[in-house]
């Protein structure tokens, strides 16, 4: 029972939520399967109370009484129930969506021919829609439809009557908008990450469209993206870039959290490419995303921060020197990490920390602390002690050290890319400590090796050694 999909999604519902859908199960319009209403108790049952769920021949006891055990016939009922509970969460979603709820019964009074009974559901459409929280491109795409209902339902009521379309374009239009651009931000950031083209259709012709009416820009849900788009092709105007965090910065509530998240990640990925590309001046910008996105829970999905993350507000903040500030994130998001990660990323950042500090005892002490089930990571913390033992001139548990990294990596076949790197720089680390760093030619020799050869991680600090 434990790793059946019907589990793995009533395992996604609240507490509230089982005891709604064991009330949708049993009602009649839905379900007229005993089997599914029992079923249903007892694996709600079973989560409620946090216990270990009966084996599959328990269940079907409960379900079935004393019929001979028929697992096809147990399967039939989970997958029933499981139907069940996809027609649940898309009830509840709809019944949760007030504005949605009545456009779709303005639909059906107008469907039949109730125009009066339509336009009062409009109404009440109307001003749900007015209270929703979020100014997204959904928001406009849902007003632009019940808009249309109105037109529609205005058109059956007085069809010799002239009705005003201008009002409808314009909704059409904001709603396309909004879509597009948003759409086109993430194509091109998929684009890059995948190596693939898209065919952007009818974008550049929209970006003309709308450079030649700034009001339009005055639409955040518009005015953000268009600004995003531009910022990610044209990276050397500045001023897009500007004009959308500033559209980010003081619009953000117009957007729900899952999509400021995507946002910020945009933000960030762009800063990280020109930080890549020799452009220091977006650091702070880099810096100033992470803080905003961690101070305002825009990375956290289901209580879940990723590691990844993590790794990288910690990393920007040793960068900008910000030392107080990532002793206080490593600290306060170690609870949001996955279980796999915790320990691991935790002490490592915290090893980082304390390297950056010059605390190196310290530092060594984090970072022996944890096993690294990530390789990237491992990898990461293996480097970190190279620096440690170097830096207390440790020499013999360097050497003893470096080996080690040597056979590990040897071992490690399907890293092969990360393997060169660190493969390079275990070498090029075993001859600093054989050069005779006195003598010019020597030193000046290896900085050529080093300079000259490809892939090579901790280029910089190797380099800085010498």
């Amino acid at each position: 029972m434990e790793n059946t999909k019907l589990l793995r999604l009533l395992r996604t519902f609240q507490r509230e939520e089982l005891t709604t859908l064991i009330q949708f199960v049993k009602s009649p319009y839905f379900n007229n399967r005993k089997e599914a209403v029992v079923l249903m108790e007892i694996l709600a049952k079973a989560l409620q109370e946090s216990r270990k769920f009966p084996t599959r021949a328990q269940v079907f006891r409960q379900v079935f009484g004393k019929d001979a055990y028929d697992d096809h016939r147990l399967r039939m009922a989970m997958s029933f129930l499981y139907q069940l509970s996809w027609q649940f969460m898309a009830v509840h979603h709809f019944l949760h969506k007030k504005e949605l709820f009545h456009y779709q019964v303005a639909r059906g009074f107008r469907e039949r021919r109730l125009f009066s009974d339509a336009s009062r559901a409009l109404q009440i459409a109307q001003v749900e829609q007015a209270r929703h929280p979020f100014r997204d491109a959904s928001f406009f795409e849902e007003q632009y439809q019940v808009a249309l209902e109105q037109y529609r339902n205005q058109a059956e009521i007085s069809q010799a009557q002239a009705i005003d379309l201008s009002v409808l374009s314009d909704q059409l239009d904001h709603a396309f908008l909004a879509r597009k651009f948003w759409q086109a931000c993430f194509m091109l950031s998929y684009q890059r990450i995948h190596n693939t083209q898209y065919d952007f259709g009818l974008l550049e012709v929209l970006i003309q469209y709308v450079a030649a009416r700034p009001a339009l820009l005055e639409t955040p849900a518009i005015g953000l993206y268009y600004h995003c788009y531009l910022t990610l092709t044209n990276p050397s105007k500045h001023i897009h870039f500007q004009q959308f965090k500033a559209l980010l910065l003081h619009n953000g509530s117009c957007f729900t959290p899952v999509e400021l998240r995507d946002i910020y990640v945009l933000a960030i990925n762009f800063c990280i490419r020109q930080y890549n590309a020799g452009n220091n001046e977006y650091l702070q910008e880099q810096y100033d995303f992470y803080k905003i996105g961690l101070e305002n829970g825009y990375f956290i999905t289901e209580g879940i921060l990723s590691h990844y993350t993590y790794q990288n507000a910690a990393t920007i903040g040793l960068v900008m020197n910000q030392l107080t500030w990532v002793e206080e994130i490593v600290h306060r998001y170690q609870p949001n990490l996955s279980a796999a990660h915790r320990e691991g990323v935790f002490y490592f950042n915290l090893a980082r920390l304390e390297y950056k500090r010059n605390h190196l005892d310290k530092a060594l002490v984090h970072l022996q602390k944890a096993e690294y089930k990530d390789i990237l990571l491992n990898l990461a913390a293996k480097t970190l002690q190279i620096k440690i033992f170097y830096a207390l001139e440790e020499f013999d548990l360097l050497e003893s050290h470096l080996q080690a990294f040597r056979v590990f990596l040897d071992r490690k076949k399907m890293i092969s890319y990360h393997r060169e790197n660190y493969l390079n720089t275990v070498i090029f680390m075993q001859k600093i400590i054989k050069t005779n760093l006195k003598n010019k030619q020597d030193v000046a020799a290896l900085r050529a090796e080093i300079t000259q050869t490809t892939a090579v991680a901790e280029r910089d600090w190797l380099l800085a050694q010498l």
